[in-house]
């Protein structure tokens, strides 16, 4: 059973998915949808949020539970690793995982992430210090950066 909860951002409204033990998504949403059931993990996934978009938190300590090839975990697990205020190109991150080849994949398995901001894909830029590949779209992306004081 999962339940979830829509919660507003400056940078607009956030979708909170979870199961009984694990956060499952964060995902920007359009238009807030009627909240359904909380639980402990979503009131701590809204509570680390609102500190994070506060400025008064840079690092995620909730549980989270995301499927994926074992591939995708090492990308996501190496998106953890990018401290707050900084960003890094894809380039940087195949070779981080110990794949410089697979900048392509790479850009694969953020465009998979389904857990915007808690597993950071935001910082991770292009080679030429471009804003590119953000699936909630490159002003999001903007905001998020400026709002960790990067752009």
């Amino acid at each position: 059973m999962t339940v979830s909860m829509v919660i507003d951002s400056p940078v607009g409204h956030i979708e909170l998915c979870a199961s009984k033990t694990h956060l499952l998504s964060v995902s920007f949403v359009d238009k807030p949808l009627k909240s359904a059931k909380h639980s402990a993990i979503l009131r701590a996934a809204e509570q680390q949020l609102s500190e994070y978009f506060s400025g008064d938190r840079t690092q995620f300590h909730l549980p989270i539970g995301q499927t994926g090839t074992e591939f995708q975990q090492k990308v996501w697990q190496a998106l953890q690793d990018i401290p707050y205020g900084e960003t890094i190109s894809y380039k940087t991150l195949a070779q981080r995982i110990g794949n410089p080849k697979a900048v392509r994949a790479v850009g694969g398995a953020n465009n998979k992430n389904r857990l915007a901001i808690v597993v950071p894909c935001h910082r991770v830029i292009g080679q030429n210090g471009k804003l590119v590949g953000y699936a909630s779209g490159v002003d999001t992306k903007q905001k998020l950066l400026s709002l960790e004081g990067i752009l």
